[in-house]
């Protein structure tokens, strides 16, 4: 930085409703997040430690904050609650991690549409529980919604409970619009619509400061969790399959492999042994949901409603599985991909064959562009880079899309390619790359041919 943290301090100092945090065991924790389920980021990520941390209370500290960066040349990277897996809130070149706890009010309603206005450092378990006096609640949720941001969520997560309907965030209709601040020599806050918003959506926050997001909501549903056991994993892949086309509402659809619900807390787990699928549905579906497992010869438990059970299948999905996991043995990691559409079992038969239980399998459905799909998060025993890479090889191979969760860029976790509208957007919001540099593979492209 072209100035040292005291003159730093004392230029932040100057500016109204703006919080900064000093304490170094604070930055240090402020500057990490959950990247350890990856054991390639742990060692990529773990010096990487921010000179300070600020918290605006308003627009205006936002500005100001951007416009002293500017003047410095001092790196932004933006924090919501910490709670993402692959470093996407880590500050790899030092410089200031600005968090947006403060920005943390429902702005708007609309009825008629179901449309909120919120800010990006809501939480999204307050979000949802502001809905609920409207009848309403959030269409997608990550597993850690209780406690992540919707920021956050929008600009680093992808999908989760809610995607078996409403599939990825970046899907039209789920985000409608947000507000963000620029990063230039006078930063200002813009309005953009929600094809304008497609490039800051899922961008680690490369390209402007998300101060509010516009966002489709659904109606508020009571969701009832069922827990269907099966012997045969080529069996409940079949029965996933056909509740999932079913004429019913569904919030969840999930696999879990025998040798994983083994490792899921005492609560989960019943007396009987078997892979389980795990269901949330209308309690007018749980009725379809109980006659298709009866035409399948299997056995269902149905839990109850899910927001009344204290502790219920949300909390063992998606990356809580891998969560559980890790806390039994932190030797396990995990991959993030979507299956190949209508060949699944070709790829998870032959990764048993090869891998044995070094793999273990975890499957979610959701829906890509309208059509029913099975993603997968299968936990891996870790044995090094190399085994790691051979596994995604094979199942590239076998017709699989990765989203890689062990690197660090926008472009290696889910686009696969450069995504031309984010480097355009970074380029005019800020030119000089000063927000969460490292992160935009674009970016990092287009400077190394500058030079």
């Amino acid at each position: 930085m072209s100035l040292n943290n005291q003159e730093l301090i004392e230029k932040f100092r100057k500016v109204n409703n703006l919080e900064i945090i000093e304490s170094q065991s604070d930055i240090k924790r402020l500057s990490k997040d959950f990247y350890n389920y990856s054991p390639v980021l742990t060692k990529k990520l773990e010096g990487c430690i921010a000179d300070l941390v600020v918290r605006p209370g308003d627009h205006n500290a936002v500005m100001k904050v951007a416009e002293i960066c500017w003047k410095f040349n001092i790196p932004i990277t933006l924090r919501g609650s910490g709670t993402g897996n692959y470093g996407q809130a880590v500050p790899l070149r030092k410089g200031i991690v600005m968090q947006m706890s403060l920005f943390n009010k429902l702005e708007d309603f609309d009825p008629e549409t179901g449309f909120v206005k919120v800010q990006s450092g809501c939480l999204m378990g307050d979000l949802n529980k502001q809905l609920e006096k409207y009848g309403r609640e959030l269409r997608l949720l990550p597993s850690t919604w209780k406690t992540a941001t919707i920021g956050g969520f929008i600009a680093g997560g992808s999908g989760g409970i809610g995607s078996i309907r409403w599939g990825f965030l970046r899907d039209p209709g789920n985000l409608l619009g947000l507000e963000a601040v620029t990063m230039n020599e006078k930063p200002k806050l813009l309005k953009f619509d929600a094809e304008e918003s497609e490039a800051l959506n899922h961008a680690y926050g490369t390209n402007g400061i998300i101060t509010s997001l516009l966002l489709s909501t659904d109606l508020k549903r009571r969701w009832y969790s069922i827990v269907i056991e099966c012997t045969e994993f080529k069996k409940t892949i079949e029965i996933l399959k056909t509740l999932t086309s079913a004429a019913i509402n569904l919030k969840l659809g999930a696999i879990l492999e025998e040798e994983i619900v083994d490792q899921m807390p005492t609560w989960f787990k019943s007396k009987s042994s078997g892979h389980k699928i795990l269901i949330q549905a209308t309690l007018g579906g749980i009725r379809t949901v109980e006659l298709i497992c009866k035409k399948f010869k299997v056995e269902s438990s149905l839990l109850g409603e899910e927001e009344k059970l204290g502790n219920g299948i949300s909390e063992v999905v998606w990356n809580h599985t891998t969560l559980h996991m890790r806390s039994r043995d932190k030797n396990w990691t995990y991959l993030q991909m979507l299956l190949p559409l209508n060949d699944e079992l070709n790829l998870i038969n032959f990764l048993r064959k090869k891998w044995g239980k070094k793999v273990l399998w975890h499957i979610e459905s959701v829906s890509q562009q309208g059509t029913p799909r099975l993603a997968a998060l299968p936990v891996l025993k870790w044995n090094g880079e190399k085994e790691l890479n051979e596994i995604m090889d094979d199942c590239k191979k076998l017709g699989a899309f990765i989203f890689n969760p062990h690197v660090l860029t926008v472009e290696g976790g889910g686009l696969g390619v450069v995504d031309a509208d984010q480097v355009k957007a970074k380029l005019k919001f800020d030119p000089k790359g000063l927000l969460n540099p490292g992160k935009l593979e674009g970016w990092a492209i287009k400077e190394q041919f500058k030079n």
